[in-house]
């Protein structure tokens, strides 16, 4: 593939342009992003539907319909489960504390020979019993705080209103705008940058629509599992572990740790501790052997230590719409980097200095 002056140019100046845009926007580009991430997500669905005799426009609405009811009916579900255990984990916080004041430095301490400063107990105690009524629910907090504020309760309900209208338009068109993008690029550019479009879908679709589903399942299974256990915060716990396992192995060490940790707060008897760790044995093995093989496959995924640095690089420079386009970018830029060190291995830089076999350098 041949790029001539111009067009790298051309490809130079875009991709500052839009960089520029992307920062001075960014207050404004969160519905649209999110939007475009569902529409990504749901278009193979619309595809396989339309495949089946439906139309598109069909397709999308039955598509957004069973979103839209999945979305209400886990909203209605999970935040009244989710205030009371949050509130549960709020009066647990001074056994936490004593817990860890009590036994687990002072073992520390005899175990590795070292001193810790103690917490002031009591004080934490005392400002937990004063408040934690102040969380009751959490969603009439959260509404309390938004009405305060005339002006974010505009900017929220905006926002709500914008996704699935954005969505839902984005998702009827998602293929006619692929192909006038692809009839967009230079003639001798177009199979180059659409190999390169397949392979970073390859990528995103390995990581996220894969590690989507692979979160939700693990959440499931541990949620029900710690529920099985008796475990009190047993959504909450199962949800954090499922959330953390976007990277792979945090939401077992993150879940395991703190479901422990409430287990034996809440029961006070070391037994529990291995039921809790057999929740979390299974879940590790079926995501292991079923659900990763399953979901995700042998197709190429993003390294766990790139969805860090990307993830936080992205927030850091253009805030929550740096994280949501911080896992496409990433995946451009593995794609980019392949093929630059494929070409590299096969240029003379690599190869001229290579030895024959005499011995001598060509």
């Amino acid at each position: 593939m041949q790029i001539s002056e111009s067009q790298r140019w051309f490809l130079l100046i875009t991709s500052i342009v839009a960089g520029v845009l992307v920062y001075l926007l960014a207050p404004i580009l969160s519905p649209f992003l999110v939007g475009a991430l569902l529409a990504y997500l749901t278009d193979p669905v619309a595809d396989r539907l339309e495949a089946r005799g439906l139309g598109r426009t069909q397709a999308v609405v039955l598509v957004f319909v069973m979103l839209t009811l999945l979305m209400v009916i886990s909203v209605l579900l999970l935040i009244p489960q989710l205030s009371e255990q949050i509130q549960t984990m709020i009066r647990q916080v001074p056994a936490v504390l004593d817990v860890l004041h009590n036994r687990l430095l002072p073992w520390v301490e005899q175990t590795l020979g070292v001193s810790f400063s103690r917490p002031d107990i009591e004080s934490v105690r005392q400002l937990v019993r004063e408040h934690w009524q102040q969380t009751g629910n959490l969603a009439a907090q959260l509404m309390g705080g938004l009405t305060r504020s005339g002006l974010a309760v505009v900017g929220w309900v905006a926002n709500l209103v914008l996704i699935p209208v954005v969505t839902f338009y984005l998702l009827r068109d998602w293929d006619v705008m692929m192909a006038n993008i692809q009839h967009l690029l230079p003639r001798n550019l177009e199979p180059k940058v659409t190999l390169w479009a397949r392979e970073c879908d390859e990528v995103l679709g390995a990581f996220v629509k894969g590690q989507l589903m692979v979160m939700l399942a693990l959440g499931i299974i541990y949620a029900v599992g710690l529920w099985i256990v008796g475990l009190d915060l047993a959504l909450l716990l199962g949800m954090l572990a499922g959330l953390a396992s976007i990277v792979p192995y945090m939401g077992f060490i993150v879940g395991i740790v703190a479901a422990a940790l409430a287990a034996y707060v809440q029961f006070q008897d070391p037994v529990i501790l291995a039921w809790v760790a057999a929740v979390f044995g299974v879940g590790q093995a079926l995501e292991g052997m079923v659900l990763t093989p399953l979901l995700v496959g042998d197709r190429i995924g993003l390294h766990p230590v790139a969805v860090i640095f990307a993830i936080m690089a992205g927030g850091q420079l253009f805030g929550f719409v740096g994280v949501l386009l911080a896992l496409p970018v990433a995946a451009v830029i593995m794609v980019l980097l392949r093929h630059l060190h494929q070409g590299y291995k096969s240029s003379r830089l690599y190869t001229s200095d290579q030895p024959d076999q005499s011995g001598e350098v060509e």
